[in-house]
């Protein structure tokens, strides 16, 4: 059950299966969001703790190991063990995941539940990544053989912690990877506790390693470290650009990249207008808004369009706005103060620039980081509101005529992560699926993200996947093997 008392049990640095304090000796705190007050104080890791996790992930990673020489039916029974233990400490996960994140505790509970599906679907491929025979010209037996990439570095974001650690370790350890993990400094304290159930689990030491700390060091490090093969990061395109910068100018090393959004949501007027509101409500307030493939820009046809800002804004107001902890609560706070000034001044803007409050518009109290859900209408394409990545509780309703009006607006972006279309025309839907530069297209509906669908974007939304069997892609080599034969 909901327990805003929950113990931290794990504060240090995790290398080797063992917990360390950094070499510095520093720490920083993280906070609770809805109040403001201190959590913990986590070890602070930056590059001499880096270089010690690498050297533990390489050793695990060696010929010969115990990582290496493990049957490959055997690392997807470990990490269904691991997927078993998440699942039997999810009380105390998602307590920590809503002391930590500020998100309402029983949707930390759905995320948990999604992380141990996603692992759990990673581990029945571990034994099912083969290489494939080919007719090649001339006298010649040749064949393909994956092999794992290596020592990987992992750089997850603050909005879905645990999620996150779980789309970025499912592959890597079902193609036989060794981990360098570094989870947000606002949010670390999951990653911690599923390290040690790592543990707990049977991982052979150095296999998985977690060092908290800041972007610009522990991060840098990551990402600019020469005996690191491949960086997966998510989080915005700003870091994005910087990681693949230094992943470049250190050992060329392989990046996989998750970054912003700016998804266009389309609704056109042959839809129940109330379930168009619900599923457009979703898309934008799920996570307090604070999501990467956010439907935040929500383009709404003419014939509906007064109608469906009246129902959208009414929606929003009936949120209850509280404490992560309460069962009642919809909107939990904001993750921090940078997030939630970052939100407020996105949302003064888009009333300097004209557009209309329907509803909310401003923070909630003195207490924590809460503000209120916004509805912006009369919405154009040039305002701040309509062209940047708010990540809060901000729907921003835009009026358009045709379908072909629409496409190019909704493409007018540097930004290629998610789009969706309610329709009942089926022209009209094969039409935008067909045009629209996203990596995910949901029809009818929204965010219909799973173990089994890969994600990830196009433009400046990053490259590379994740989930689905593509996700396996990122974190292996091919390696061509061809034998003359001698008869």
């Amino acid at each position: 059950m909901a327990n805003p008392n929950v113990k931290v049990q794990y504060n240090q640095i995790f290398i080797n299966n063992t917990f360390v304090n950094s070499i510095s000796g520093k720490t920083f705190v993280t906070l609770n969001p809805a109040n403001k007050l201190k959590i913990a104080d986590v070890a602070e890791g930056d590059k001499a703790d880096v270089d010690l996790a690498v050297k533990a992930a390489r050793t695990a990673f060696q010929i010969g190991s115990k990582w290496r020489t493990m049957d490959a039916s055997a690392r997807g029974l470990l990490m269904t063990k691991l997927a078993d233990l998440i699942d039997e400490h999810k009380v105390t996960l998602a307590n920590l995941e809503s002391l930590d994140n500020g998100k309402p505790y029983d949707d930390s509970l759905l995320d948990i539940s999604a992380a141990v599906g996603t692992l759990k679907y990673y581990a029945g491929f571990a034994d099912k990544i083969h290489g494939k025979t080919i007719p090649a010209d001339g006298p010649y037996l040749s064949f393909t053989k994956p092999q794992p990439i290596g020592v990987v570095g992992q750089i997850i974001p603050w909005n879905y912690p645990i999620l996150m650690l779980t789309w970025k370790w499912g592959p890597a350890l079902a193609t036989g990877c060794t981990i360098v993990l570094k989870p947000a400094e606002q949010t670390p304290l999951t990653a911690l506790y599923v390290a040690a159930l790592s543990k707990e689990a049977g991982f052979p030491e150095g296999v998985i390693n977690v060092v908290p700390g800041y972007g610009p060091t522990a991060g840098q490090a990551i990402a600019s470290h020469q005996d690191i093969n491949k960086v997966a990061f998510t989080g915005s395109t700003e870091v994005g650009k910087i990681v693949m910068e230094e992943a470049a100018k250190s050992n060329l090393k392989r990046v996989s990249l998750e970054l912003g959004g700016k998804s266009p949501l389309l609704v056109f007027d042959d839809v129940d207008v109330d379930e168009a509101v619900s599923i457009a409500h979703d898309a934008l307030f799920s996570n307090m808004g604070q999501s990467c493939c956010a439907g935040s820009r929500t383009f709404v046809q003419e014939g509906i369009y007064d109608k469906f800002v009246e129902k959208a804004a009414k929606m929003a107001s009936e949120k209850k706005v509280g404490d992560q902890f309460d069962s009642s609560t919809q909107i939990g706070p904001l993750v921090d103060e940078e997030q939630f000034n970052k939100v407020l001044g996105m949302i003064e803007s888009g009333k300097k620039e004209g557009a209309k409050v329907e509803t909310g518009g401003s923070k909630v109290g003195d207490t924590g980081y809460f503000v209120y859900p916004t509805v912006f209408s009369n919405v154009t394409d040039e305002m701040k509101i309509a062209r940047e990545e708010i990540f809060g509780p901000v729907q921003q309703i835009i009026k358009f005529k045709t379908l072909d009006e629409a496409i190019e607006r909704a493409n007018k972006t540097n930004y290629g992560l998610a789009a969706g279309i309610l329709s009942k025309n089926i022209n009209t839907v094969l039409k935008y699926i067909e045009s629209v530069d996203a990596g995910s297209v949901w029809v009818n509906c929204y965010d219909a993200v799973n173990a089994q669908t890969p994600f990830g974007g196009f433009k400046q939304s990053g490259h590379g996947r994740e989930l689905g069997e593509d996700g396996l892609k990122e974190y292996l080599e091919i390696k061509t093997i061809s034998i003359k034969k001698q008869f």
